[in-house]
């Protein structure tokens, strides 16, 4: 394999900009724990702001949110409604059940996308054989639904649903900035909907590590001990926390460059024979099906050897994901390798 690869097995493979390693270098900091690294605290001022919430927390991983707001808005035995594609069903370690307890209901939407009609259909009778439905909890984008965006007025339909029944209502945003992007809408439209949102930096913002939970002063009260109580105090963090600083500042409109990158490569496989079905590409992330005939681990082998990493889905799922470190020398290059291979 060449001595740089394209890596599109997942945009957290970012390495950090000069520019955002010149801004680590350079970050004052203080011990969180104590609520005294100026970084920090500025990048969580920052994100409350660009959201119009009241309050945001640091921590280590969008896992970590994620089960902190699972935690924050639910007691032992309720129930957790979500999508079967979720990340915080799939992806998380069996952390609802480990870090909450909880139950989970789950929904077979559209690319990991459900109605506001799909929740009001589950939501537990108030009886004491069944556990109390507490959480509604959606991923935009959606990861394993192929970087599929949220239709937002569905989306308050949610959210009427949740009011109505007295249900939270969480957001995992992993990669939320693509499809704000994508979809031409604002951080503020969502921070006026749900009751929590977890923000990931370290996907196609580019920063090396962190994610955000965002929510009101007192969730996110609640939302700092139980990060205490996971061992997630980071101390002199603001080195890190400024990198986030940075990613928000500075790389929300290029993730339209690798939305270009993606459809450009989804038509290139929508050409291909070895091809069952491409998911439909709105952002960053491009899931295809091979031919049964074809192995997916030989052609993860096939990429491998011209310098291009792939990952597996499972089945014959296989995934690619755009990133900042992606010239248009390599989308060409890929293209050229996809149009080579055959039967």
């Amino acid at each position: 394999m060449p001595q740089n690869p394209i890596d599109l097995r997942s945009d957290t493979v970012t390495r950090p900009t000069p520019a955002m390693l010149e801004a680590m270098v350079h970050a004052p900091v203080g011990d969180d724990v104590f609520g005294e690294d100026p970084s920090i605290n500025a990048l969580q001022e920052y994100a409350a702001n660009l959201f119009g919430m009241e309050a945001a927390l640091f921590c280590s991983s969008g896992t970590q949110t994620n089960q902190i707001a699972i935690k924050v808005h639910t007691q032992p035995g309720d129930e957790v409604i979500c999508d079967a594609l979720s990340h915080i069903y799939l992806y998380e370690g069996g952390g609802i059940a480990s870090n909450s307890g909880a139950s989970v209901r789950l929904l077979q939407g559209h690319y990991g996308r459900f109605t506001a009609q799909d929740v009001r259909k589950n939501i537990n009778d108030d009886n004491v054989h069944y556990p109390a439905s507490r959480l509604v909890s959606i991923e935009n984008t959606v990861n394993k639904g192929g970087g599929a965006c949220w239709d937002f007025e569905e989306l308050k339909a949610i959210k009427a649903v949740c009011t109505e029944n007295k249900l939270a209502f969480h957001l995992d945003g992993a990669r939320l900035f693509n499809a704000l992007v994508a979809k031409n809408e604002t951080a503020k439209q969502y921070g006026g909907l749900f009751d929590t949102i977890s923000i990931c930096l370290s996907k196609g913002l580019g920063a090396p590590v962190g994610s955000l939970l965002l929510g009101s002063k007192e969730h996110l009260y609640k939302a700092r001990r139980i990060r205490k109580a996971m061992g997630g105090g980071m101390r002199q963090a603001g080195f890190i926390a400024a990198a986030g600083l940075y990613a928000l500042q500075n790389n929300i409109e290029r993730l339209a460059q690798d939305h270009r990158n993606a459809q450009q490569v989804e038509q290139v496989l929508n050409q291909a024979n070895w091809i069952e079905k491409v998911y439909p590409v709105e952002t960053n992330i491009v899931i295809f099906q091979v031919h049964p005939q074809f192995a997916p681990s030989s052609l993860i082998q096939k990429l491998e050897e011209a310098g291009i990493k792939a990952i597996s889905m499972g089945g014959q799922l296989l995934r690619f994901v755009f990133h900042l470190e992606q010239s248009q020398e390599d989308i060409a290059k890929l293209c050229e390798t996809l149009e080579k291979i055959k039967l």
